[in-house]
């Protein structure tokens, strides 16, 4: 109990100073003290589900000493405040043109070639066991970590533990914090060494810690499944990807150019159908490029990422097996791309132009509109998808507007004035 409350104390201490901003302390003591207490509650609460996960009390009590939530992290619900904006991945939020960012794609290609030698072995190894080419298991980790050079700036616990009190997906969280802490007991990490992502995931190629149990990998042989290290992080983030579907061999989609008749109204999966069908509607290769004949009979879908502005693919298999890694349509064409470029590829044909991304306040406000209509949308989460992008396409079809596929303030304001009418 004395150490409880010499630990409680110094907590107070921190947290009161922290809360200064220019020597005026902005968050009273009566009121730290109440969070504290709370959040010690809700942690003896969690104790009894991490008992039942197999979590030794020694430990638990050793990876939770000293930490309080972090308040400052993305998607959290905080009591006694106005609900905050989302915030999101970057995936999620940023406009294709600056996700996909022309000079950082550049820095991670030149990286990137150079590691397929520097590594060669390894990922050859890691192609005829799992079947994964090297340049995209590079890409991965070049999205995920830009090849280990981001440091991940949170202790994993902490981060969790944040999110599973106060984040908008506790149960998400709950279950994650326990396989956290099994990696601790199982001495798969060293708490001094378990630093995470906002979002909790960990290692070089950024595992959810109970994705390490569903697909950590041991390439080099020792006996660890060591995510931190390159052969094992790679092998593992391949390993992931052919238990989600990957098809060896097979590319992600193609760059193509739409004729007049075909729209971004058509993204998405609900309008797949075979490449030789596509051709057949005039959606060709840019750059005079053929389709191979292997893929002619392949189903495809059109993927439209920027509405009708910027580059247009039709994407295949591999495409939705990136996007079971991390759903995303960015993130998918990220990887896709960025392997084509280690392997000796270029830049996009098309030119990206300004797209401007409204707030998710006000995409969730139109995907409202939509469903109010009897658009076939889904969830109202203000996230661009292709369900989104298509959607829109078919309400400018039916309104007789510019077909633009994107949630625009003009698109906007022309769905409030059509309510009041």
């Amino acid at each position: 109990m004395v150490m409880k409350a010499l630990i409680r104390a110094s907590t107070l201490a921190l947290l009161v100073a922290f809360g200064c901003s220019g020597g005026v302390v902005s968050v009273g003591v009566g009121r730290v003290e109440a969070a504290e207490a709370e959040f010690d509650d809700w942690r003896e609460a969690f104790w009894v589900d991490a008992e039942k996960f197999g979590i030794k009390r020694v430990l638990f009590d050793d990876a939770f000493a000293g930490v309080v939530p972090n308040r400052s992290l993305p998607d959290l619900v905080l009591p006694g405040k106005a609900k905050r904006p989302i915030k999101g991945q970057a995936e999620f939020i940023k406009p294709p043109q600056a996700y996909l960012a022309s000079r950082h794609l550049a820095r991670l290609t030149v990286r990137g070639r150079g590691l397929m030698t520097k590594h060669r072995a390894t990922l050859q190894k890691i192609e005829k066991e799992i079947g994964v080419a090297p340049q995209v298991v590079l890409a991965i980790w070049g999205r995920e970590t830009a090849f280990g050079r981001y440091r991940l700036p949170h202790y994993a616990i902490r981060v969790l533990a944040t999110q599973a009190y106060l984040g908008r997906r506790k149960k998400l969280f709950r279950e994650q914090l326990l396989y956290a802490l099994k990696m601790l007991q199982e001495g798969i990490v060293e708490k001094s060494k378990f630093r995470s992502s906002w979002a909790g995931a960990v290692g070089l190629t950024q595992l959810m810690p109970s994705e390490y149990f569903d697909f950590a990998y041991d390439l080099d042989g020792d006996g660890r499944k060591d995510i931190w290290s390159v052969p094992d992080a790679l092998a593992s983030a391949a390993y992931q990807l052919m238990r989600k579907g990957w098809q060896r061999g097979q590319t992600w989609g193609f760059e193509v150019r739409l004729p007049r008749q075909v729209t971004c109204a058509m993204d998405g999966p609900n309008d797949a159908r075979g490449i030789q069908e596509w051709h057949g509607l005039g959606v060709v290769r840019v750059a005079q490029r053929s389709y191979p004949s292997a893929y002619l009979r392949q189903d495809a879908f059109l993927f439209s990422p920027g509405g009708g502005k910027g580059p247009q693919f039709v994407v295949l298999e591999n495409f939705m097996v990136f996007k079971r890694y991390n759903p995303s349509d960015l993130y998918a064409l990220f990887v896709g791309h960025l392997a084509d470029r280690i392997a000796g590829g270029g830049e996009f044909i098309a030119d990206w132009g300004n797209i401007r991304q409204l707030k998710t306040r006000r995409i969730a406000a139109i995907q409202a509109h939509l469903k109010a209509d009897g658009f076939a949308v889904g969830k109202v989460d203000g996230m661009i998808g292709a369900n989104t992008r298509s959607q829109i396409g078919q309400y400018q079809l039916k309104r007789q507007l510019e077909v633009d596929c994107w949630p625009t303030q003009r698109l906007l304001d022309h769905m409030k004035a059509s309510v009041r009418r």
